[in-house]
């Protein structure tokens, strides 16, 4: 007998953990899933709540296999090695994290089992490379991507056949908690049919349509693929994901090739902020950037609010935002404008930012939150020094029309799309008469980007 333990990985399907104990060993495999409250408390509710949905319907997956899915809360070296003794199992399988609050959870599980004479076999699942395959360090995305794109990619797992899981009964479940948001609907078959009509109706022209925030508000699961919230809660599996954009771009020509290798690209972002955090377990709390000297972040309390509320009186920033605050979800474009407006026109620490992100984001990947917000605050691998994106001219290029700020800033949907580009630009009394309900810009553009070319360049030493 072989236990399973699920961690963030609530899927039968494409689960190489869950292949490995299915495949190798004599008897069956025992799946499990440790209620682990402190480590649950973490991430924020609404991601919480999603991700026991998922575990919920894995619950129901293995019922329909014949099996059940073993659930117990409390700490998992103590958890598994009662369940290990329960099932008189020799090994437990698991995937393989790279957080550091789990790689910790792991050890300790591996020294409590191996104390028990069970022995434990991990696996990777998370990236499609194995990080320790990789150099340690790369100036560039383009160098990282070099090398991560030599090494050979295995296709998705299968899920394992009803016979290879134990006929187990178990009465306990997880609970299914309410969150502020409405959520998207959970477990692999739900994100199966996104990515299958994204496959259908948007990867072929993803490169076109990946910016465009009009098209992000008519079809936001067809402009780019939203699968971000599976792929952070383990949903899906990511060769499964790999393997059907490869197939689409061995059947495409011409330009719905380049779209598709554009898709599969980006792909190669998530890999790299997984190598970052696998060499740099302290990412989300230290500058992986070496400076001189330190960056002088600002302390202002009043900004900050006025950022996670969507108050800035920048429209790209506050649309952002507020789709951030009530969908759980920002689209990629104004997740960077929102960020670098923090960093660096306010000068607000992008740990502080990053917190936020935590609490209100369903694909909350704690790599990618963490490596996305010190790229966008010039603190991370960016190869340029002070990276500074202008919110107006962002939004004169991806949103002209002003269909995105529309959308999520009502106190401007009778205002002339070219006015609320310029809104920043405008004097005071013209924004009165526009829109006299939204608010003023809490700082001033170019005052705002001189500030941060300032700081930053004392940072760095250069002034």
């Amino acid at each position: 007998m072989r236990l399973f333990w699920h961690r963030g990985d609530a899927r039968t399907r494409d689960n190489a953990g869950l292949a490995a104990a299915a495949r190798e060993g004599e008897g069956a495999v025992v799946p499990a899933f440790v209620y682990d409250s402190d480590l649950l408390a973490t991430i924020g509710a609404r991601q919480r709540a999603f991700f026991l949905r998922h575990v919920k319907r894995l619950e129901e997956r293995y019922r329909e296999l014949g099996s059940d899915l073993i659930v117990r809360a409390g700490d998992p070296d103590e958890v598994l090695v009662d369940l290990a003794d329960e099932y008189d199992a020799e090994a437990v399988y698991f995937n393989e994290h790279y957080r550091p609050a789990r790689r910790n959870r792991q050890r300790a599980v591996e020294g409590a089992l191996a104390g028990a004479g069970v022995e434990t076999e991990s696996r990777t699942d998370l990236v499609l490379v194995d990080p320790g395959r990789l150099e340690e360090r790369y100036r560039t995305h383009s160098q990282f991507h070099d090398d991560w794109e030599a090494v050979p990619k295995r296709g998705p797992y299968a899920e394992p056949e009803p016979d290879d899981l134990a006929d187990v009964r178990d009465g306990k479940t997880v609970p299914e908690p309410d969150a502020d948001i409405d959520l998207p609907d959970a477990g692999y078959e739900a994100a199966r049919e996104r990515f299958d009509g994204f496959l259908d109706s948007g990867i072929a022209s993803y490169n076109d349509t990946r910016d465009d925030l009009a098209r992000a508000v008519e079809a936001p699961t067809q402009a780019v693929s939203r699968m971000s919230p599976y792929l952070a809660t383990g949903a899906i599996g990511i060769r499964e994901l790999w393997g059907d954009a490869g197939d689409a771009y061995d059947a495409a020509t011409g330009g719905e090739r380049r779209n598709v290798d554009k898709y599969r690209y980006e792909l190669s972002w998530r890999e790299q902020m997984y190598h970052l955090l696998y060499y740099t377990p302290d990412l989300a709390v230290s500058n992986y950037k070496s400076f001189p000297n330190e960056i002088a972040w600002r302390e202002s309390d009043a900004d900050f609010e006025a950022w996670t509320r969507g108050e800035t009186g920048y429209p790209l920033v506050d649309a952002g935002m507020r789709q951030l605050n009530t969908e759980g979800y920002i689209h990629n474009r104004p997740r960077q404008v929102v960020a670098s407006f923090l960093t660096k026109h306010l000068l607000i620490d992008w740990r502080r930012g990053a917190r936020y992100f935590t609490k209100q984001l369903i694909d909350h990947d704690y790599a990618s939150n963490h490596g996305a917000w010190q790229w966008t605050a010039s603190t991370g691998t960016d190869s340029v020094d002070v990276r500074i994106f202008d919110p107006v001219s962002q939004m004169s290029k991806y949103d002209a029309d002003a269909r995105f700020v529309k959308a999520y800033v009502p106190e401007l949907a009778d205002v002339p799309a070219g006015k609320i580009v310029d809104w920043p630009t405008l004097s005071r009394g013209e924004r009165e008469e526009l829109a006299p309900d939204y608010p003023d810009p809490i700082v001033d553009r170019n005052e705002g980007y001189e500030r941060a070319q300032r700081v930053f360049e004392e940072a760095l030493g250069k002034r």
